[in-house]
């Protein structure tokens, strides 16, 4: 596959403003798809930047041009400190229909993971998500996807599909593997039917309010998912007034920052996408800003992070084990000496898995309670 005739080379203008020296910006430190230098081998690159100029399903008119704004306050801000290679493949050509997008998105997505590098998406609309999905769909591994959105992208009366109606498509499918949880639903914008059906799917959406009073509990989610993609109207107006569905509440933007480090130090993040910005709706281009420490705080936490695969015979793992008195069940966990992450067993005995947990559960359990987490994978 060559990924140049799937990408406009980048073209942006220098920064306005200069955050640090010239030699520590980050735009130095990138190999960069220009008209006078192709894309190169992927060997040994870490990140792929992925512009996505995509917008036609979606009222979010102008979100097209946002991969350019990020793009240029991105190259602004000082380079990651530890080791990473980065390389910005410029901004995906669309295709005919959004249809066509999606399918293109779905082929450079799995010729990127083929080739061990993680792609970080600038969208664009959060439909392309859909492209994300089917790209794990076709090289047959578990679509385990992350949102975090401040509404459930579900059926919304329309047939017609968009960014509106994306997630639709994805939990109705019957494929083994599949699983979803959002983070940071506003109940007042959120019908209790579609809560239901992500509960009846054996999905899970958590509001709002429970993410912010305890955000280090979420950080699992992160761990496990293989898709993890950012709404930015889930973000209050204040802190990003650049989209077409903004709310005066929300995550401030040093907690979608926070949540992007979870992201970061994931064992399993496969694509990371960062969706809905608006420049024609944008302050000074405050939200474009913030999309771009967004993509800073996954980039320097992907830069440190250490993949662990949890095991009992692995002397970096200590195993406790809580016998629940109401029940026979018996509650495995493992807690890494390295990283101080926990793990849970799961209930299947034929196919064991080790899936991320907390200290909150392993807490939980001691006290006789049965953790969350296990629950949904009882499911």
């Amino acid at each position: 596959m060559d990924l140049n005739d799937y990408f406009d080379p980048v073209s942006i203008q220098k920064p306005l403003i200069r955050n640090v020296r010239p030699g520590d910006e980050l735009g130095k430190k990138l190999i960069i798809h220009t008209p006078d230098r192709p894309v190169p081998d992927l060997l040994g690159m870490d990140i792929a930047l992925v512009g996505v100029p995509e917008d036609r399903n979606s009222q979010n008119k102008g979100a097209s041009s946002a991969p350019d704004h990020i793009r240029q306050k991105f190259y602004s801000l000082s380079r990651i400190r530890k080791k990473i290679r980065m390389i910005d493949l410029g901004n995906m050509r669309p295709g005919k229909t959004p249809t066509d997008t999606y399918f293109g998105i779905r082929d450079v997505v799995c010729h990127l993971m083929e080739n061990q590098v993680v792609p970080v998406i600038m969208g664009g609309t959060q439909d392309i998500t859909y492209g994300c999905h089917e790209a794990l769909m076709k090289l047959k591994k578990r679509s385990e996807l992350v949102t975090v959105d401040a509404r459930l992208d579900l059926d919304k009366g329309t047939k017609e599909f968009s960014s509106e109606n994306w997630l639709e498509k994805i939990i109705r499918r019957k494929t083994p593997g599949i699983h979803y949880t959002n983070l940071g639903h506003q109940e007042y914008m959120t019908g209790p039917n579609d809560l239901k059906k992500l509960g009846k799917h054996a999905h899970q959406s958590y509001r709002l309010g429970r993410v912010r009073s305890d955000m280090k509990y979420f950080e699992p989610f992160f761990r496990d998912a293989f898709i993890h993609s950012f709404d930015i109207s889930a973000v209050r107006q204040s802190d990003a007034p650049g989209t077409f569905n903004t709310s005066p509440n929300g995550f401030s933007g040093m907690e979608m920052c926070q949540m992007a480090r979870f992201s970061g130090l994931s064992d399993h993040i496969s694509v990371f996408l960062i969706t809905e910005v608006n420049p024609l709706l944008d302050n000074r281009d405050q939200t474009s800003h913030l999309a771009a420490q967004i993509i800073w705080y996954f980039a320097d936490a992907f830069a440190q992070r250490i993949v662990e695969t949890p095991d009992p015979a692995d002397e970096k793992f200590t195993q406790y084990i809580v016998s629940l008195s109401d029940s026979d069940f018996k509650l495995t966990f493992l807690k890494s000496s390295q990283t101080d992450r926990w793990w849970i067993k799961t209930p299947d005995e034929e196919n064991t898995r080790w899936k991320a947990c907390s200290y909150q559960d392993y807490q939980m359990a001691g006290a006789q309670e049965i953790p969350e987490r296990w629950l949904d994978f009882f499911k």
